[in-house]
This record gives structure tokens, C-alpha cells and sequence, in this order.
């Protein structure tokens, strides 16, 4: 009874914090708030004022000749009248959902086909998927090279396994021929990506409590009813995951095509980012530039909202 009345008491009269003792408390916030504060200098100097400026300079007629005076005069909506009307941004808008889509949905299923496969145990299973992550790992200015060897129209080595098969009779300009260039462009993304497809899928399917699969094989399911009704379900985070990410990463994609083709022939290479940064830094049409950039970053925006919700989602399950 006695405890009862003293936490009866502490309760309706608790005790006065003294102004020494608010000090302290707010002397230990500000140590916590320290440890987060070069982070936030990191995100306001680097993200969110870059990501402001490039946001007033696409309503702004912003050029070679008035970008350092600070001269440039305030246009409104006309930058982005403008790339509205231009076919060649609509060219490129549409390259860029083609590769986008062409390159996340072969990373995704040869990246799970992969992890399947190397998910049972067999010898040497360990270090020959180790060994997709050293193309992983290559800076992707020596892989287009390479790949600008393989797919040379006279000398290239694609060629000619084709040729040895007996699929084309004549050579292919892969790189420089309209027909074909973008297709050569995604197989290249594709390459990159796999191994980083590979090893998150396979990361969530050695999550997965193999006395399942035991339990079902015993109850007599066969190998496309374990996947069904086990891998794919338990598997479904990993993969909305990782389509985000590839989405994510596809999406602005730039060094791949600009050390291959540079946007070209006549523009059937050009994304939405090689667009805009020649239009920024070769054609110096920087308020034209910055709305096609802005226009990128709500797209990619949107998709990571849509991120982080799934990961929220899946925490809260």
C-alpha cells in the first residue's frame, strides 16, 4: 500500500527540473545532434543546394554569356515549353523507358536465374559466383571500351561469332547503325548489372529456411510448386527491392552510352541524361539543360519514395 501511495505521488507531482539540470539535458542533445551534423552539412551542400540551384536556372534563360554575371532573365515555364516541343527530347524520353525496361527486365530474370542456380551446393559453386563480381567491380569506362572493340563492324569479335554460326552473312555496325545501336547499348548495361542482380537476390534466398523446402518435399511438391508457393513469396521483398534499385539506377544512367556512342547515330542512343548534359555542356543551353535534368529528378524522386515505402512496409510485417 505504501509503494502504491509513493507512485500515486511521483506520478501527480513529479519532480521540478532545475535549471542546471535543463542545461545538462540540453548540453547531452546537442553532443547527440554533433555526431549528425556533418552528414546534414554533407546533404545541404551537396544535394540540397545543388538540387535548388538547378531548380531556379530552369526558369531562368541561363547561357554561356550571362552565367557568371549573374545576368540571366527569368523566363517562368518557357525551358520547359521548350523541351516539351523538342522531338529529340521526346526521342530521348523514349530511348530512355525502352533501355530502362529492356535492361531491368533481362538484369532481373538472368540475375534470379543465376542466384537459383547457385544457391544449391555443388562444387565449386562458392568461388565461380564470386567470379560475377569481378565484372562487377571493372570501372565501366574499360567495359565500353572492350565492348566498343567487341561490337566494331570490322575487326570486332561479335561478328564473327556470328558469323561462325551462321546468324548474319555480312558484318554489323553495332554501334553506328540506327537499327541496332540502342539494342547494343542495353546488352551492354545488362552485362554491368547482372552480377549486382545476382548477388542481392541470392543474399534473400539463402534467407529462406531450407526445413521448408523438406517439409514440402515431403508432402510431395515438385520443383516448380516449391518455387511457386515458398521461393517466390518469401523471395517478393528481395525482388521489389532490387527492381526499385535497378529502376533507380537505369533510369539515369550516363557513362555507359557516353563512352560508347555519345547519343548517337542521329540520336537513337540518346537518354534523357546524355541529352541534357550536351545540351548543358556542349550546345551551353544551361536553362534548357536544368528542366530536363528537374524532369529526371521527379521521375527518380518518385521512384524512391516508392523504396522507401517497401522498406517500411516490410519492417512494419
Amino acid at each position: 500500500m505504501k509503494q502504491l501511495r509513493r507512485d500515486y505521488n511521483a506520478l501527480n507531482n513529479p519532480p521540478k527540473v532545475g535549471k542546471n539540470t535543463f542545461l545538462k539535458l540540453l548540453a547531452k542533445q546537442w553532443v547527440n545532434y554533433s555526431f549528425v551534423l556533418p552528414a546534414a552539412i554533407f546533404l545541404l551542400v551537396f544535394i540540397a543546394y545543388p538540387v535548388l540551384f538547378n531548380f531556379r536556372m530552369s526558369f531562368q534563360d541561363v547561357r554561356a554569356i550571362n552565367l557568371l554575371n549573374g545576368g540571366a532573365d527569368w523566363v517562368g515555364l518557357t525551358n520547359y515549353r521548350t523541351i516539351l516541343a523538342n522531338t529529340v527530347f521526346h526521342q530521348a524520353a523514349r530511348n530512355t523507358l525502352i533501355f530502362t525496361a529492356g535492361s531491368v527486365l533481362f538484369q532481373l530474370s538472368i540475375g534470379l536465374a543465376l542466384a537459383l542456380f547457385y544457391n544449391l551446393e555443388f562444387p565449386g559453386s562458392r568461388w565461380m559466383r564470386g567470379l560475377y563480381l569481378i565484372a562487377w567491380t571493372i570501372p565501366i569506362i574499360v567495359v565500353a571500351a572492350v565492348f566498343r572493340w567487341l561490337f566494331d563492324g570490322q575487326v570486332g569479335v561479335f561478328n564473327y561469332w556470328l558469323e561462325s554460326l551462321r546468324i548474319i552473312e555480312d558484318n554489323i555496325f553495332w554501334l553506328s547503325e540506327p537499327d541496332v545501336a540502342l539494342g547494343a547499348i542495353i546488352f551492354i548495361n545488362i552485362w554491368l548489372g547482372i552480377p549486382f542482380n545476382m548477388a542481392l537476390l541470392l543474399a534473400g534466398l539463402q534467407g529462406i529456411p531450407h526445413e521448408l523446402y523438406e517439409a514440402a518435399e515431403i508432402d510431395g511438391a515438385n520443383v516448380p510448386q516449391r518455387f511457386a508457393f515458398i521461393t517466390f513469396p518469401l523471395l517478393r521483398p528481395a525482388l521489389f527491392a532490387v527492381t526499385l534499385l535497378g529502376l533507380i539506377y537505369t533510369f539515369k544512367v550516363f557513362d555507359v552510352v557516353w563512352a560508347t556512342t555519345q547519343g548517337g547515330p542521329f540520336n537513337t542512343t540518346h537518354l534523357v541524361a546524355t541529352l541534357a548534359f550536351r545540351t548543358i555542356f556542349v550546345q551551353f543551353q544551361f536553362g534548357t539543360g536544368a528542366a530536363m535534368l528537374n524532369l529526371l529528378f521527379v521521375v527518380l524522386f518518385g521512384i524512391s519514395l516508392l523504396y522507401l515505402w517497401n522498406l517500411r512496409y516490410e519492417e512494419a510485417r
